[in-house]
């Protein structure tokens, strides 16, 4: 029994012996596109991730900027560079992990962790939030450009491209011709973009100006709030555009400029919908038909 101790305790030394050689380690935290996003408020008090910083982290991780994994400890955050180590990225960077919770494992040199392992452990508050709101119905009403009151609920039987923009914002200035383009395309099968700015009435000759200016063709309306824009899952940041189906509820969010070839696949894939379940419908409809028939007395 004795030998047998001393023969494990030999182990032991020796697993700990390797594993420092090693210098492997096991971290969990969540993915930050920068420093100075993370420190912009007290992470003990408001979560990492909504859709505000998804959009900030796109330019700070495409400008260069390290991505880091901050780790918590009791009400203190460590931040650590990640680097691929054994595990290698698929994409040119680490963007589409900013705001995940993730686990990874591998060696750390100075504040720079070199990833062997990586597993997703949660998504994101924004990706949350924007799943909460998928397949639900939910109205908006606002005021067109003459001042008559416009509702969501009015388009139902039609795919509604619902974008959320503003006179001064220059993305939203940028994705102005695709949604222009979607709009020429599909209008004749029934799909909808409208122009939801969060301008205020007194802005109307901006309003006039931009539409103009970037050639709008869909219906705009104005006086959108940041409550709207969170009802619909998408933060309060600007672009921001909800894809809602023909019976009104939301099935998709987008934040940050749209993506014409992405929109279109969507739409498309709506549309095939949409008549898959027409045809359902008509075959339902032909069988009471027939059974009704069958049922009349000879």
């Amino acid at each position: 029994m004795k030998k047998f101790s001393v023969f494990l305790m030999l182990i032991l030394s020796l697993s700990l012996s390797v594993a420092a050689q090693n210098g492997a380690v096991k971290l969990e935290g969540i993915v930050v596109c920068c420093e100075d996003c993370w420190a912009e408020k007290d992470r003990t008090k408001f979560q990492y991730g909504n859709a505000e910083d998804l959009l900030a982290a796109k330019s700070c991780v495409e400008g260069g900027d390290p991505t880091l994994l901050a780790v918590r400890t009791g009400d203190k955050f460590k931040l650590y560079q990640l680097a691929e180590g054994k595990f290698r990225l698929t994409e040119k960077n680490w963007l589409s992990f900013v705001g995940k919770k993730i686990a990874v494992t591998g060696i750390i040199n100075k504040k720079i962790i070199k990833v062997d392992a990586l597993e997703i452990l949660a998504k994101s508050l924004a990706e949350t939030e924007s799943a909460q709101v998928l397949g639900r119905q939910i109205e908006l009403k606002l005021k067109n450009l003459v001042g008559a009151e416009q509702s969501l609920a009015d388009y139902k039987g039609r795919i509604v491209i619902l974008n959320f923009w503003a006179t001064y914002c220059v993305p939203c200035r940028l994705e102005m011709p695709d949604l222009a383009a979607i709009q020429n395309e599909f209008a004749a099968v029934g799909v909808q973009v409208i122009g939801a700015s969060t301008d205020e009435a007194q802005d109307r000759a901006k309003i006039f100006k931009f539409i103009k200016d970037v050639k709008i063709n869909f219906p705009v309306w104005i006086g959108a709030t940041s409550a709207d824009t969170l009802r619909f899952g998408v933060g309060t940041a600007l672009p921001a555009t909800v894809i809602i189906d023909k019976d009104g509820k939301v099935f998709k969010t987008i934040s940050g400029v749209v993506n014409q070839k992405d929109l279109r696949t969507d739409i498309e894939k709506l549309l095939q919908d949409a008549e898959k379940q027409a045809k359902i419908e008509i075959k339902k409809q032909t069988k009471i038909s027939d059974a009704e028939v069958s049922s009349v007395p000879s």
